[in-house]
């Protein structure tokens, strides 16, 4: 296992920070918390805090701190390690996070606006069992249905393109200046996410052992 335990990993939506965040967790055993499928627990779950969230998501605006930092203040708790993926997005969220834990990594993951657009409207959702694909990079052998259980796959609606184009200048006004706080803490190393997810894992891994 890494002896850094407390990881963020920052970058635009379609970046690949849920990819790599997993990846991450399976070759160092840390716990890895995506705010994007929490709270898409809670919507589906249909819970109070889901309800409030469903509207921001629906249309790629952020979610309100005050939910965000209770979940994330909750899951942490008494918590060794961890990979935050989608968190914080803005830096009153990264001040917030300082006041719960320490940090020892932040890893940037960029990408460019074009290809985020192109990525993330490509991505299709399994309505049976939630299997995601990409139709350039993952495509299933029939477009409509799930190779694993058969059923209908859609189109997200935080993937259609109208949204991603807001999702991605919410990004950039609100959580790209994370860069500068976190680059002014000595914490920030940056990847380049257009590179194949193979090489991206093998630099940060690399990064979080150095």
């Amino acid at each position: 296992m890494t002896p850094l335990k407390r990881i963020v990993l920052l970058g635009p939506p379609g970046a690949g920070k849920g990819t790599q965040a997993k990846l991450l967790a399976a070759r160092t055993g840390l716990l890895h918390l995506s705010t994007g499928d929490l709270l898409r627990e809670e919507v589906a779950r249909g819970s109070p805090l889901g309800t409030r969230a469903k509207g921001y998501m629906d249309r790629g605006d952020l979610v309100p701190d005050d939910l965000i930092i209770g979940m994330i203040r909750e899951r942490i708790a008494q918590k060794s390690g961890f990979i935050l993926d989608g968190f914080p997005r803005t830096v009153a969220q990264a001040e917030a996070l300082a006041r719960i834990t320490p940090l020892d990594v932040v890893v940037n993951i960029g990408l460019a606006r074009e290809e985020v657009i192109r990525r993330l409207s490509s991505r299709r959702v399994c309505r049976s069992c939630g299997r995601i694909y990409n139709l350039l990079f993952d495509p299933p052998p029939d477009a409509q249905r799930c190779a694993a259980c058969g059923g209908e796959l859609f189109q997200r609606d935080d993937d259609q393109a109208k949204v991603i184009e807001n999702r991605y200048d919410v990004y950039a006004e609100l959580t790209a200046p994370l860069v500068a706080f976190y680059g002014a803490r000595g914490l920030l190393r940056d990847v380049d996410g257009s590179r194949p997810s193979a090489e991206i894992l093998e630099r940060v891994l690399t990064l979080v052992r150095g």
